[in-house]
């Protein structure tokens, strides 16, 4: 039987995992953490996502998770106001959202029913660290784990360990990466009971040389402040008075609960980053996901494509896994399939980092006057299917393989 070793239980690897398991492949899922309870930060999980737990028929677990439900944006008005645009009512229902749930109940929810499997093996606290080569092919992984460390051998090696992926830099795939001038502190804080907002959305608030966004969640607001690229230690240092002074300054309507921030132990900082491999692919290796293409938080659209890339991966390839048959030409046909939604949604992040260099030096302060608000509240559907559809549903949206239905 064919065998496949998956570097990384996140959305990719865990999917993955879960769609060659049902295909009859015997699939060994490597995860250094010892679970998935981690502020992973990335939580969405958009409507092309939500549609393919359906057919894989696992939507009404997961519609039992907890979750919210993204509908739209809220835009900065006058007087601290918002102004509520839903631009995914403008997608077909059921699939008008987009869901923000904690990812590692994501995670054990795929790795659940990917132990329903019998040829499927989950290996927590097991590091990949490195490649097995024979005969200058791939031919599995080093492994380090509470026991030691040691070698899996498979046919076929899934590099899924995100951004900073020690399989891809084993591999010397090379990257090309793309300049960011911005890092990412996220933070809590939290959400009354009556503030029930008239849809629960993306809410942006600008200031001179300050960008602030905040997710609805459940009980709480998920934020991200936007800092210069490199600027942590420096702006670590001002202490957590006057980031709070920051945060209330940008949005005054939650000025009642900086306190929240006790420390800036409670902010925590993402270095953006954003590369995509040239070839994804060596014999015996396939990247997929952040392993392949860095994605940054912008549009929040890096897990649902690191998904798609699984979906795609495994529906190319379980036939010729099956058939024992694989060959570099069905890894570049992933690469084929994939290689161009990755380089739409980097073209449209790297669209809006464009924006950030002036915002971020005060150059730029955004005042959207009142009549541009009234002209986005009363946008066209049609018009407005274009933003939520490259959003929610992304460029070449894959459909769950028959194989892997249920």
């Amino acid at each position: 039987m064919a065998s496949v070793v998956i570097a990384g239980g996140g959305p990719a690897g865990m999917m993955a995992g879960l769609l060659l398991a049902r295909a009859g492949i015997a699939v060994t899922v490597l995860e250094k953490h010892a679970d998935f309870l981690r502020d992973f930060r990335g939580d969405t999980v958009h409507a092309s996502t939500v549609r393919l737990l359906d057919e894989l028929g696992l939507g009404a677990e997961f519609r039992q998770l907890p979750q919210s439900r993204l509908t739209g944006v809220l835009l900065p008005g006058t007087d601290s106001q918002r102004v509520p645009v839903n631009i995914f009512a403008a997608l077909r229902a059921p699939y008008n959202y987009i869901a923000m749930v904690p990812q590692w109940d994501l995670l054990n929810l795929l790795a659940e029913a990917a132990g329903r499997e019998p040829t499927f093996t989950l290996r927590m606290q097991t590091e990949a660290t490195g490649l097995v080569t024979t005969d200058g092919r791939v031919a599995g992984v080093r492994y380090r784990s509470p026991d030691g460390a040691g070698e899996i051998h498979a046919d076929l090696t899934l590099a899924c360990d995100g951004r900073a992926s020690a399989l891809r830099r084993a591999s010397g795939l090379c990257a090309r990466e793309y300049r960011v001038p911005f890092d990412v502190w996220w933070f809590r804080l939290p959400r009354h009971p009556d503030e029930d907002a008239e849809i629960a959305g993306i809410s942006p608030a600008f200031g001179r040389g300050e960008v602030l966004l905040a997710l609805t969640r459940e009980d709480y607001y998920q934020l991200a402040y936007a800092i210069p690229k490199g600027s942590d230690a420096r702006r670590r240092a001002q202490g957590v008075e006057a980031f709070r002074a920051r945060v209330a300054a940008l949005r005054p309507d939650l000025a009642d609960r900086v306190e929240a921030i006790t420390s800036m132990d409670d902010v925590f900082m993402l270095d953006v980053r954003l590369d995509r491999l040239r070839r994804w692919y060596t014999d015996g290796l396939l990247c997929i996901g952040d392993a392949a293409h860095a994605m940054s938080p912008a549009g929040g659209v890096g897990i649902n494509l690191a998904i798609q890339d699984a979906v795609a991966a495994a529906g190319l390839l379980a036939a010729p896994l099956a058939e024992n048959r694989l060959t570099t030409d069905d890894l570049a046909r992933v690469q084929q399939r994939r290689q161009r939604p990755a380089i739409i949604l980097q073209t449209l992040q790297r669209t809006i980092h464009l924006a950030f260099g002036p915002l971020l030096s005060g150059r730029v302060t955004v005042r959207p006057p009142q009549r541009l608000l009234q002209l986005a509240s009363r946008a066209p559907q049609w018009l407005v299917r274009i933003p939520a559809r490259l959003i929610a549903v992304g460029p070449r949206p894959e459909h769950a393989p028959a194989f892997a239905r249920r």
